[in-house]
């Protein structure tokens, strides 16, 4: 329940003046997938392109935030929907600050992910799912969980014994077996490019 003591205060710049300064549409990247699937590497691949194009960005990674902001909360389902909600709020803040930032978590439930959508305006949540078989991700395991999680030794981990449900119709599709960084990459900054969310 909201304390009826808090009122939102106005700011006197607003995002889209905060944008214009920038040449680029606000949005968020939000990058979502399994574990191993590729998130984290393709994201920060994007965010050096853009940077180097003299872009306003910032990226969230899954591991990082756990060291702090969300430092204490756990994988059970609640924890995992409140890590979700505390990041699409930060995001959200990102977005209103007129960047875009890239937001990299397996983020595994639809409701959550359309929970952040509906925090931004219509075209400012661009979903990229990087559909990436549970094989080649174990396959991959570039930190060693799947083994852990095979041997029992992690609980509720996505794609084993917790449950990843699939994007329906997300922005941005990457089948991330037989592809380049490179070429993922460029699908991402051509989508940004055709929508109208680079200016310059």
């Amino acid at each position: 329940m909201l304390n009826e003591n808090i009122v939102f205060h106005p700011h006197h710049v607003n995002k889209e003046e905060r944008a214009a300064i920038k040449d680029q549409k606000p949005c968020i990247l939000w990058f979502t997938g399994l574990s191993g699937s590729g998130k984290s590497t393709i994201a920060n691949a994007v965010e050096s392109v853009l940077h180097k194009r003299g872009k306003h960005t910032y990226l969230l990674d899954g591991d990082n935030i756990r060291m702090g902001l969300n430092k204490g909360l756990g994988f059970s389902d609640e924890d995992r929907i409140e890590n979700i909600r505390r990041i699409g709020e930060v995001a959200k803040l990102f977005v209103d600050a007129g960047m875009i930032v890239l937001t990299a978590f397996i983020s595994p439930f639809r409701n959550e992910r359309d929970m952040v959508r509906s925090l931004v305006e219509k075209g400012e949540f661009i979903e990229v799912f990087i559909d990436t078989p549970l094989e080649v991700c174990e396959q991959r395991d570039p930190k060693g969980l799947y083994k852990k999680a095979r041997q029992g030794e992690i609980q509720n981990f996505t794609g084993i014994d917790s449950p990843y449900e699939a994007p329906l119709k997300p922005e941005i599709a990457i089948k991330n077996d037989k592809i380049s960084v490179e070429e993922v990459v460029r699908q991402i900054i051509d989508h940004l490019e055709t929508k109208g969310y680079l200016y310059a």
